[in-house]
């Protein structure tokens, strides 16, 4: 197929992600479920056979720099999978080999222009879609997603926010016309000039990944800068390499069937400890930089990386306010899914509830803070109730640090639910840990007020609402937030609420009861983060994503 009839080809789709980025209506371009009446009988077993050929093997990879093979990913449920990666050391030799490659890819591709750059992205895209079930094996064995939810979080929903980052670059580069006669009145004859407006991409981007979320969190960056003309390296996290290895190989193989240099896409494998990413993020090549991750090193990389645009997505203190309800249950058991979904491993999971001292007014009448801790611990106990249900929402904790977190608590005083260990019935190595909530008064700042990345809730006892709101809002301006929720029968309270959300910089949900959770967002619809608090610098995905990563050069002559 030619790069004219593949322009075609996509064009639809392109059109139909424009349209829904301005609408901010319902839009999914690829099915979530996996159910073989949608993807076929065998496509299951097929993908399940593709990742299994990776394990214990090199990957079909090559990379500019590269020095010997490295192989350090465990699964989370248990087994080794001894995939080998060309590894990049961190030496100057080795970086600017990579990066040399890198920048000689782009003038070709830079040169493609708007409407064949989003036409090859999108042809990666459906390929990647062809490869959802393999990339579900991935994602789970490297995050320790749940195989639904890696289907789901890290395929189907995945690609729309790439599809949707694709969107809005398209959009914004569409917005500058290639060509305009200028012309502007005089004595005698108007002055005519012709203006050509070149759009130039920044020049090498570097994405970061991280280990809960590989896919999901990389693609928008990734598809962005790659939409915008640019070349991409793409250094995964130790623990979660095969996920965006796949991608790479994907998007590779289709640039070279139309006529592109591979090498504007490179994967940059490193051995745990190497600290490629702090090497890389600092070198002149480098004009953009993707991470999602911790706040010390995406703070180091905003104070560091001065020569690139940077953009992350870090911790945060992600909130609830309970007023009032007039569905009890509900509320308990929507904040129970999202509390254990997953493990609590999402930035966007909640951590701190805030409930009044003096009790909650709901539709079974007026309830006890410890009543509420009460109804909200049997819900997480109903949920999780049956083992082989619960790892299916659990899936398997990722890495020590959360374990360590959640089994510290293990006896406190204030426990209102204790995390308990489950076996998982096809992974007994696997760590599965249910949530452990913790009740504390507001006053215990030192408590609450940081980040407890995992299955940790705090239930806390305000004064009232009013100071519950106050703190909300002084929280997420002080320490960040990716999402706040608020349960009220007063729509004083919740145009309060909403106004603390405004001035405070986080997306809000309100009365949350049936099957929309506060940790989960639409592509296409919400935008994740919102780039106005200290958690994140930018949202997935807004037209600012975008638009810094081409600039435009313009040439003037007379006509």
């Amino acid at each position: 197929m030619s790069l004219g009839s593949l322009i075609e080809r996509h064009r639809d789709l392109l059109g139909r992600a424009e349209q829904a980025i301005a609408e901010r209506t319902y839009f999914s371009a690829y099915p979530e479920s996996p159910s073989p009446r949608v993807y076929g009988e065998t496509a299951a077993a097929d993908g399940q056979a593709a990742h299994d050929a990776h394990l214990g093997a090199d990957f079909p990879l090559t990379t500019p720099g590269a020095d010997g093979v490295v192989a350090s990913e465990t699964s989370p449920f248990g087994p080794e999978l001894g995939v080998r990666y060309p590894r990049v050391p961190a030496t100057d030799e080795a970086v600017g080999t990579l990066l040399a490659a890198a920048q000689a890819a782009i003038p070709a591709w830079r040169d493609a222009g708007p409407d064949a750059r989003a036409a090859v992205c999108l042809e990666a895209l459906s390929r990647l879609h062809g490869r959802i079930f393999e990339l579900a094996q991935a994602v789970m064995h490297t995050s320790g997603q749940a195989f639904v939810m890696a289907f789901q979080a890290g395929g189907a929903h995945a690609l729309d926010r790439a599809l949707e980052a694709v969107a809005y670059a398209h959009a914004e580069q569409a917005r500058i016309p290639a060509e305009a006669q200028w012309e502007k009145p005089a004595k005698g004859e108007p002055l005519r000039m012709t203006k050509t407006f070149h759009l130039v991409p920044r020049g090498v981007a570097l994405v970061i990944g991280c280990n809960t979320f590989p896919t999901w969190n990389s693609w928008p960056g990734l598809f962005a800068s790659l939409a915008t003309g640019n070349a991409v390296v793409v250094k995964p996290h130790p623990n979660a390499v095969l996920p965006l290895a796949i991608t790479v190989q994907t998007i590779r193989d289709v640039l070279g069937e139309y006529g592109f240099d591979p090498g504007l896409v490179t994967l940059a494998a490193e051995e745990p400890g190497d600290r490629l990413a702090a090497v890389l993020a600092v070198r002149p090549e480098v004009r953009i930089v993707d991470y999602t991750g911790s706040t010390a090193f995406g703070t180091w990389l905003e104070e560091h990386a001065r020569q690139a645009v940077v953009f992350t997505e870090k911790a945060g203190l992600n909130t609830v306010v309970v007023d009032s309800t007039d569905d009890l249950r509900g509320l308990v058991g929507n904040l129970a899914f999202s509390l254990s979904l997953y493990t609590g491993q999402m930035c966007t999971a909640p951590q701190n509830v805030f409930v009044p001292r003096d009790g909650v007014l709901t539709d079974q009448g007026k309830i006890t803070f410890d009543e509420f801790g009460a109804a909200l611990a049997g819900a997480i106990d109903k949920l999780l109730g049956d083992d082989a249900r619960a790892v299916e929402i659990l899936g398997a904790v990722v890495n020590d640090g959360v374990r360590g977190r959640v089994d510290a608590l293990a006896g406190d005083d204030g426990t209102v639910l204790a995390a308990r260990t489950i076996v998982h019935p096809a992974w007994p190595d696997a760590t599965v840990r249910t949530p452990a909530v913790v009740a504390v008064d507001v006053s215990d700042e030192d408590r609450y007020a940081a980040e407890c990345f995992g299955p940790v809730s705090f239930l806390i006892a305000a004064d009232s609402t009013e100071q519950a709101l106050d703190r909300f809002a002084s929280s997420v301006r002080e320490h960040g937030g990716m999402t706040a929720s608020v349960y009220s029968t007063d729509p004083a309270v919740l145009d309060a609420a909403e106004a603390a959300a405004i001035e405070a910089g986080v997306p809000l949900s309100i009365n949350l009861t049936g099957s929309v959770f506060v940790n989960q967002s639409a592509a296409f619809s919400d935008f994740h983060g919102t780039g106005a608090n200290p958690a994140a610098n930018a949202a997935l995905t807004d037209a600012a994503f975008v638009a810094s990563r081409f600039r435009v050069v313009a040439s003037r002559r007379h006509a």
